[in-house]
Protein backbone atom coordinates (compact mmCIF):
# COMPACT_ATOMS: atom_id res chain seq x y z
CA UNK A 1 0.00 0.00 0.00
CA UNK A 2 2.78 2.47 1.01
CA UNK A 3 4.52 1.83 -2.00
CA UNK A 4 1.77 2.65 -4.22
CA UNK A 5 1.38 5.95 -2.68
CA UNK A 6 5.35 6.68 -3.26
CA UNK A 7 4.70 5.76 -6.75
CA UNK A 8 1.77 7.71 -7.68
CA UNK A 9 3.74 10.50 -6.04
CA UNK A 10 7.10 10.20 -8.32
CA UNK A 11 5.06 9.13 -11.24
CA UNK A 12 3.13 11.52 -14.19
CA UNK A 13 0.05 11.15 -12.75
CA UNK A 14 0.88 12.72 -9.39
CA UNK A 15 -0.57 16.04 -8.22
CA UNK A 16 1.37 19.45 -8.94
CA UNK A 17 2.44 21.16 -5.92
CA UNK A 18 3.54 24.87 -5.94
CA UNK A 19 6.47 26.14 -3.66
CA UNK A 20 5.75 29.96 -2.65
CA UNK A 21 8.15 31.80 -0.18
CA UNK A 22 5.95 33.40 2.76
CA UNK A 23 6.04 37.10 3.31
CA UNK A 24 4.60 39.26 6.44
CA UNK A 25 1.15 41.07 5.42
CA UNK A 26 3.03 44.74 7.32
CA UNK A 27 6.17 44.08 5.03
CA UNK A 28 3.70 43.26 1.80
CA UNK A 29 1.22 46.61 2.31
CA UNK A 30 4.83 48.82 2.86
CA UNK A 31 6.00 47.46 -0.43
CA UNK A 32 2.35 48.67 -2.06
CA UNK A 33 2.92 51.96 -0.53
CA UNK A 34 6.22 52.61 -1.96
CA UNK A 35 5.16 51.43 -4.90
CA UNK A 36 2.01 54.04 -5.08
CA UNK A 37 4.25 56.93 -3.56
CA UNK A 38 6.89 56.55 -6.01
CA UNK A 39 4.09 56.63 -8.85
CA UNK A 40 2.23 59.54 -7.39
CA UNK A 41 5.26 61.20 -7.32
CA UNK A 42 6.19 60.30 -11.12
CA UNK A 43 3.05 61.75 -12.07
CA UNK A 44 3.50 64.88 -10.01
CA UNK A 45 7.04 65.72 -11.60
CA UNK A 46 5.92 64.97 -14.95
CA UNK A 47 2.77 67.14 -14.58
CA UNK A 48 4.99 69.99 -13.04
CA UNK A 49 7.40 68.97 -15.96
CA UNK A 50 4.59 69.77 -18.75
CA UNK A 51 3.44 72.44 -16.97
CA UNK A 52 6.92 74.29 -17.47
CA UNK A 53 7.18 72.55 -21.11
CA UNK A 54 4.22 74.40 -22.04
CA UNK A 55 4.49 77.69 -20.37
CA UNK A 56 1.27 77.73 -18.07
CA UNK A 57 2.66 77.93 -14.51
CA UNK A 58 4.69 81.28 -16.19
CA UNK A 59 1.27 83.07 -17.65
CA UNK A 60 -0.31 81.87 -14.02
CA UNK A 61 1.87 83.66 -11.67
CA UNK A 62 2.20 86.68 -14.42
CA UNK A 63 -1.57 87.00 -13.84
CA UNK A 64 -1.77 86.85 -10.13
CA UNK A 65 0.24 89.96 -10.23
CA UNK A 66 -1.55 91.80 -12.51
CA UNK A 67 -4.56 91.06 -10.43
CA UNK A 68 -2.52 92.04 -7.01
CA UNK A 69 -1.47 94.87 -9.15
CA UNK A 70 -5.43 95.71 -9.99
CA UNK A 71 -6.99 94.89 -6.33
CA UNK A 72 -4.22 97.56 -4.59
CA UNK A 73 -5.27 100.39 -7.65
CA UNK A 74 -9.07 99.27 -6.87
CA UNK A 75 -8.38 99.71 -3.21
CA UNK A 76 -6.81 103.23 -3.98
CA UNK A 77 -9.17 104.25 -6.14
CA UNK A 78 -11.83 103.40 -3.35
CA UNK A 79 -10.33 105.10 -0.73
CA UNK A 80 -9.95 108.21 -2.75
CA UNK A 81 -14.08 107.98 -3.54
CA UNK A 82 -14.35 107.58 -0.01
CA UNK A 83 -12.49 110.85 1.09
CA UNK A 84 -14.47 112.49 -1.56
CA UNK A 85 -17.44 111.49 -0.43
CA UNK A 86 -16.77 112.34 3.45
CA UNK A 87 -15.64 115.69 2.32
CA UNK A 88 -19.15 116.35 0.57
CA UNK A 89 -20.72 115.09 3.24
CA UNK A 90 -18.97 117.80 5.48
CA UNK A 91 -19.94 120.47 2.89
CA UNK A 92 -23.42 119.63 2.98
CA UNK A 93 -23.32 120.00 6.51
CA UNK A 94 -21.83 123.40 6.68
CA UNK A 95 -23.88 124.36 4.41
CA UNK A 96 -26.73 123.20 5.55
CA UNK A 97 -25.93 124.81 8.79
CA UNK A 98 -25.40 128.13 6.95
CA UNK A 99 -28.54 128.06 5.33
CA UNK A 100 -30.34 127.86 8.50
CA UNK A 101 -28.51 130.16 10.47
CA UNK A 102 -29.14 132.74 7.51
CA UNK A 103 -32.59 131.64 7.30
CA UNK A 104 -32.71 132.96 10.91
CA UNK A 105 -31.32 136.35 10.57
CA UNK A 106 -33.66 137.03 7.68
CA UNK A 107 -36.95 135.95 10.10
CA UNK A 108 -35.15 138.08 12.30
CA UNK A 109 -34.81 141.08 9.68
CA UNK A 110 -38.46 140.91 8.91
CA UNK A 111 -39.39 141.03 12.74
CA UNK A 112 -37.14 144.32 13.01
CA UNK A 113 -38.40 145.65 10.10
CA UNK A 114 -41.99 145.32 10.87
CA UNK A 115 -41.21 146.67 14.31
CA UNK A 116 -39.59 149.68 13.19
CA UNK A 117 -42.37 149.95 10.66
CA UNK A 118 -45.49 149.31 13.27
CA UNK A 119 -43.19 152.67 15.72
CA UNK A 120 -43.27 154.22 11.92
CA UNK A 121 -46.97 154.17 11.74
CA UNK A 122 -47.13 155.09 15.47
CA UNK A 123 -44.98 158.40 14.95
CA UNK A 124 -46.86 159.22 12.05
CA UNK A 125 -50.37 158.68 13.70
CA UNK A 126 -49.29 160.59 17.13
CA UNK A 127 -47.42 163.75 15.19
CA UNK A 128 -50.06 165.86 13.47
CA UNK A 129 -49.65 167.00 9.89
CA UNK A 130 -49.07 170.54 9.38
CA UNK A 131 -47.25 173.59 11.24
CA UNK A 132 -44.29 173.93 12.94
CA UNK A 133 -43.30 172.94 16.27
CA UNK A 134 -41.94 175.46 18.82
CA UNK A 135 -38.81 174.86 20.83
CA UNK A 136 -38.94 172.85 24.15
CA UNK A 137 -40.94 170.13 25.96
CA UNK A 138 -44.58 169.08 24.43
CA UNK A 139 -47.01 165.78 24.59
CA UNK A 140 -47.61 165.09 20.79
CA UNK A 141 -50.42 162.77 19.76
CA UNK A 142 -52.01 161.81 23.17
CA UNK A 143 -53.94 158.79 23.07
CA UNK A 144 -56.29 156.86 25.26
CA UNK A 145 -58.96 154.10 24.85
CA UNK A 146 -61.25 151.62 26.94
CA UNK A 147 -59.61 148.08 26.32
CA UNK A 148 -61.74 146.34 28.19
CA UNK A 149 -63.83 147.13 31.26
CA UNK A 150 -61.91 148.92 33.97
CA UNK A 151 -59.06 149.18 32.00
CA UNK A 152 -57.94 152.14 29.79
CA UNK A 153 -54.79 152.17 27.27
CA UNK A 154 -52.67 155.16 26.63
CA UNK A 155 -49.66 156.09 24.42
CA UNK A 156 -48.44 159.41 23.88
CA UNK A 157 -45.15 160.62 22.38
CA UNK A 158 -43.35 163.23 24.44
CA UNK A 159 -40.76 165.59 22.37
CA UNK A 160 -37.95 168.08 23.13
CA UNK A 161 -36.87 170.22 20.04
CA UNK A 162 -34.28 172.06 19.64
CA UNK A 163 -30.86 172.66 18.21
CA UNK A 164 -29.00 170.48 21.06
CA UNK A 165 -31.78 169.67 24.09
CA UNK A 166 -29.90 168.29 26.98
CA UNK A 167 -31.89 164.89 28.11
CA UNK A 168 -34.77 166.00 30.45
CA UNK A 169 -35.00 163.96 33.81
CA UNK A 170 -38.51 164.55 35.15
CA UNK A 171 -42.26 162.39 35.42
CA UNK A 172 -45.26 161.99 34.08
CA UNK A 173 -48.52 161.62 35.36
CA UNK A 174 -52.09 160.26 33.83
CA UNK A 175 -55.33 160.89 35.35
CA UNK A 176 -58.86 159.92 33.93
CA UNK A 177 -62.21 161.85 34.97
CA UNK A 178 -66.02 161.24 34.46
CA UNK A 179 -68.82 160.01 36.63
CA UNK A 180 -69.08 157.06 39.06
CA UNK A 181 -72.84 156.29 40.05
CA UNK A 182 -73.63 159.78 38.99
CA UNK A 183 -71.05 161.73 41.03
CA UNK A 184 -68.35 163.08 39.66
CA UNK A 185 -64.86 160.90 39.83
CA UNK A 186 -61.30 161.08 38.90
CA UNK A 187 -58.54 159.02 39.20
CA UNK A 188 -55.29 159.53 41.51
CA UNK A 189 -52.11 160.88 39.88
CA UNK A 190 -50.28 158.43 41.62
CA UNK A 191 -51.64 155.94 40.01
CA UNK A 192 -49.46 156.01 36.58
CA UNK A 193 -46.63 158.61 38.04
CA UNK A 194 -43.68 157.48 36.76
CA UNK A 195 -40.07 158.44 35.42
CA UNK A 196 -39.32 159.55 32.59
CA UNK A 197 -36.35 160.64 30.57
CA UNK A 198 -36.59 162.64 26.98
CA UNK A 199 -33.30 163.23 25.05
CA UNK A 200 -35.14 164.06 21.26
CA UNK A 201 -38.31 161.88 22.01
CA UNK A 202 -39.69 159.30 23.94
CA UNK A 203 -42.31 156.92 23.43
CA UNK A 204 -44.80 155.76 26.11
CA UNK A 205 -48.00 153.96 26.42
CA UNK A 206 -49.24 151.60 29.36
CA UNK A 207 -52.66 150.55 30.92
CA UNK A 208 -54.18 152.13 33.91
CA UNK A 209 -57.40 150.91 35.83
CA UNK A 210 -59.94 152.54 36.82
CA UNK A 211 -63.73 151.26 37.95
CA UNK A 212 -65.82 149.24 35.78
CA UNK A 213 -68.65 151.50 36.27
CA UNK A 214 -66.73 154.88 35.94
CA UNK A 215 -68.24 156.32 32.78
CA UNK A 216 -64.98 158.26 31.39
CA UNK A 217 -65.40 161.83 30.00
CA UNK A 218 -61.48 163.13 29.49
CA UNK A 219 -58.07 162.02 29.99
CA UNK A 220 -55.17 164.82 30.98
CA UNK A 221 -51.35 163.69 31.07
CA UNK A 222 -48.89 166.20 32.96
CA UNK A 223 -45.12 166.00 32.31
CA UNK A 224 -43.62 167.87 35.39
CA UNK A 225 -39.38 168.10 35.61
CA UNK A 226 -37.70 167.59 38.34
CA UNK A 227 -38.44 170.71 40.62
CA UNK A 228 -42.56 169.93 40.81
CA UNK A 229 -42.79 172.61 37.70
CA UNK A 230 -45.20 171.63 34.86
CA UNK A 231 -43.79 171.78 31.63
CA UNK A 232 -46.04 169.96 29.16
CA UNK A 233 -49.78 169.27 29.47
CA UNK A 234 -52.62 167.65 26.91
CA UNK A 235 -56.33 166.75 27.67
CA UNK A 236 -58.07 164.73 25.62
CA UNK A 237 -61.97 164.35 25.54
CA UNK A 238 -63.29 160.60 25.86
Amino acid sequence: MRWKLLRRRLSITAPRVTVRRHMAWPLRWAGYAVMLGFSGALALWAFEFGKDLAGLDKDAKAELTRLREEQAELRADRDKAQAVANTAESLLKTERATEERLASQLRQSESDKLALQADLGFFQQLIPQGGGTPEGLSVRGFQADVAAPGHVRYQLLVMQTGRSPAQFNGRFELVLSGTLNGQPWSSSAAATNQPLQVKQYARVEGMIDCPPQAVLKSAQVKVTDAGGAVRALQTLKL
